[in-house]
């Protein structure tokens, strides 16, 4: 099993930063790609952001240029670094953690809100 904690939303104006931290506690070894995703009032889930164990990142189109995701292994951790914050990033964010091989597993935190002011 693994257990994602995210920290780090709040309210922020339009044109500002925050970074959002996903904590990441258990089999963390059994893991090969973590992401962050979000759902806005009335939307789909969508992704933000992935990186692989390797490294690898993929970014949503509306957020390239705009923010970063990375990880510190010795501290299981995953960042979403956000900049330049526009009113429509507005949502709830959800840190994802995927094991590809079978048995296959997706597991996801509780969800951090982001709520930019224009």
């Amino acid at each position: 099993q693994v257990q994602l904690v995210e920290s780090g939303g709040g309210l922020v104006p339009a044109g500002g930063s925050l970074r959002l931290s996903c904590a990441v506690t258990g089999s963390v070894s059994s893991i090969d790609v973590m992401g962050w995703y979000r759902q806005a009032p009335g939307k789909q889930r969508e992704l933000v952001a992935g990186i692989t164990r390797g490294g690898n990142t993929n970014y949503a189109d509306s957020v390239k240029g705009r923010f970063t995701i990375s990880r510190d292994n010795a501290k299981n951790t995953v960042y979403l670094q956000m900049n330049s914050l526009k009113p429509e990033d507005t949502a709830l964010y959800y840190c994802n953690a995927q094991r590809l091989l079978i048995p296959l597993k997706s597991y996801w935190g509780q969800g951090t809100q982001v709520t930019v002011s224009s």
